[in-house]
């Protein structure tokens, strides 16, 4: 077997269709078919602009002098609804040979073999629409799940229509080899954050009928008891016990930063230091220096003299990175087109980011210039990913409290190792986040949850823009400043910035069910917070939650990995803490954004889009 055409690229795995089934179809290739049978016809949506993925179709087979070559095709041809996979077994035998296993097992299916290599790109292609897991019981064993039309559907209702075009897709064939796609991306996957944030407010209907079992795939563990009958589940309670009561504390001063540096400049009683930081915030003289260390960019065993020759250093790789960009001609940029684009995306952006504060305000104002030029260097430090919409409100703060070129990009770039999964092509920090966040909210609410389920809102969607750029268009700028550094001492969990999210919910569950709202309701209402919350209040509720849930004996584990609880029992359960607590604590200075790790020498291309 062999690809259709080998020029054509494999690694997309789109296909547009009518019905609600995504089917794919092999076929045994003959040696010497008409090109122009190859070609793929177009296959447009009428109804809105764009249509999630659903299904395989192919050219009729022309009758009469091509009879012979459809019957041979017959034969070896076969077709099954991808949504009813169970699973694919990769095994070797001196090559790669494929098992599919349909849920019906009565139905078998031909092994699919590889002589000539091409397992690799079948399989990251069946990724872009059916998510694989590898089976505990078997690492050569992958299990499938496909989302549904329902699913599809609700990001649909994400977009307006009449603005925003998320794919065009042309019909697929597919060989036994590969499979082939000719996808059309438009405005969508260049503005993920404007075009999915301006949609939010038109969105009219979600559908959630596969959310449970979404949970407990991503989640494992998770175990809910769904009943036959249509509209019932039970799902055990849990007693967390009565929340704890938590006070703030006055923001550290200059003087108390100064107690804790030695003759050197070496940081000293560092877990003491963030705990203050945590309790009480930072005094603004002292954010330019502290935000450096707490983000990664001064190391807290340095002395004064290692951060001065640290920064030289940075200062000229910087530099030459800036001169990267700012050398290319006009003649090179017009072959350049994803240069071109950053450029576009960032003049845009920088035009309308925080123009009401003073330090960005006004026509030429020379802090518009160096948020410009900071986003244009950061292209050439991951110009894998690139700029995408949205950054711009990550470094902003930054660069107010820094005041400084090089040190506001290093310090950007530390907090961007910790967003990066966010702005990635297939958002999987996003889509791990509100997973992780329904299941915080269900263990702390059932009850608003189910009602929440019941109101179509289970997705949590509305929680997107506090997730993706951490509640920068919610607060005022000071309390944006004040959450950020709370958040970057790891305290005192990981995935803080979730129970800050329940937090804010728990605040308005009883207006949200007492007035029976809506979905369309739901969403306004969210909305309607931006500028009104109380961070402080925040900060304290969402601290007494973390003690109510690390308190309670039986925690369902899947809560305590989100929260970093595990890496602490199994360190009390052992006599060898020390390993685990460095661990923890990396993995709250990595990771405490999306609850990952992100290994800088694994960065994945492309932008942030939203993908089923």
């Amino acid at each position: 077997y062999r690809p259709l055409e080998d020029a054509v690229d494999p690694s997309n795995m789109l296909c547009a269709g009518k019905d609600s089934s995504s089917v794919v179809e092999w076929a045994q290739c003959p040696g010497d078919r008409p090109q122009s049978q190859q070609l793929l016809e177009a296959q447009l949506s009428y109804e809105t602009e764009w249509d999630m993925v659903n299904a395989v179709s192919f050219r009729k087979r022309r009758s009469s002098n091509m009879e012979g070559d459809s019957h041979e095709r017959s034969r070896w041809a076969f077709a099954f609804s991808v949504s009813d996979l169970r699973s694919v077994t990769v095994r070797e035998e001196g090559w790669t040979f494929i098992i599919l296993q349909l849920k019906d097992s009565s139905t078998p299916l031909p092994h699919l073999h590889f002589h000539q290599g091409g397992s690799r790109a079948f399989l990251d292609s069946l990724r872009r629409f059916a998510l694989l897991t590898e089976s505990p019981s078997d690492h050569t064993c992958l299990l499938v799940s496909t989302p549904n039309k329902a699913l599809s559907q609700s990001f649909e209702n994400l977009l307006d229509d009449n603005n925003f075009g998320l794919v065009h897709v042309r019909s697929l064939a597919v060989s036994r080899h590969q499979l082939l796609a000719a996808v059309h991306q438009s405005k969508f996957k260049r503005d993920p954050y404007v075009t999915t944030l301006g949609g939010l407010s038109k969105v009219t209907n979600y559908l959630f009928d596969e959310v449970a079992d979404l949970l407990g795939e991503v989640i494992p563990g998770l175990e809910i008891n769904q009943q036959e009958e249509p509209g019932f589940e039970v799902i055990t309670r849990i007693d967390l016990g009565v929340r704890p009561e938590v006070s703030r504390k006055s923001p550290l001063t200059a003087d108390d930063w100064a107690r804790h540096q030695d003759a050197d400049g070496r940081m000293k009683d560092v877990p003491d230091l963030k705990h203050a930081v945590f309790k009480g915030g930072l005094c603004h003289a002292l954010r330019k220096e502290a935000w450096k260390f707490l983000l990664g960019y001064y190391p807290w065993e340095s002395t004064h003299e290692e951060r001065k020759t640290l920064q030289r250093e940075k200062t000229d790789e910087y530099f030459r990175m800036k001169l990267q960009w700012k050398s290319v001609s006009e003649e090179q940029e017009r072959r350049n087109s994803r240069l071109r684009d950053y450029r576009s995306l960032i003049e845009k952006d920088v035009n309308r980011t925080d123009r009401t504060n003073r330090f960005y305000e006004g026509i030429d104002n020379p802090g518009l210039v160096l948020l410009h030029d900071i986003l244009m260097t950061y292209c050439m430090y991951d110009f894998d990913l690139g700029y995408v919409q949205g950054m711009s409100d990550l470094l902003s703060p930054i660069l107010y409290v820094m005041e400084n070129e090089v040190d506001a990009f290093w310090c950007f770039v530390a907090f961007m190792d910790q967003m990066h999964e966010n702005f990635e092509e297939q958002m999987q920090g996003m889509k791990t986040q509100l997973i992780q966040l329904s299941s915080l909210l269900r263990l702390l609410d059932l009850a608003f949850w189910n009602y929440l389920e019941s109101q179509d809102s289970g997705y949590l969607y509305f929680c997107f823009r506090w997730l993706l750029i951490r509640f920068k268009r919610e607060l005022s700028f000071v309390d944006v400043l004040r959450l950020w550094e709370v958040m970057w001492t790891g305290l005192p969990c990981e995935n803080f910035h979730l129970l800050v999210c329940c937090a804010i919910l728990d605040s308005e569950k009883q207006k949200i069910m007492e007035e029976n709202y809506g979905f369309n309701e739901i969403l306004k209402h969210i909305n309607e917070l931006s500028m009104k919350l109380d961070i402080e209040e925040i900060l304290q509720k969402a601290e007494g939650i973390c003690l109510q849930i690390r308190s309670c004996k039986d925690l369902p584990r899947p809560v305590a990995t989100i929260l970093g609880f595990d890496v602490e029992s199994r360190c009390a359960d052992s006599t060898g803490c020390g390993s685990a607590l460095a661990s923890g604590a990396a993995r709250r200075e990595g990771g405490i954004s999306n609850g990952h790790l992100r290994e800088s020498s694994c960065k994945q291309s492309g932008r942030g889009a939203f993908v089923s």
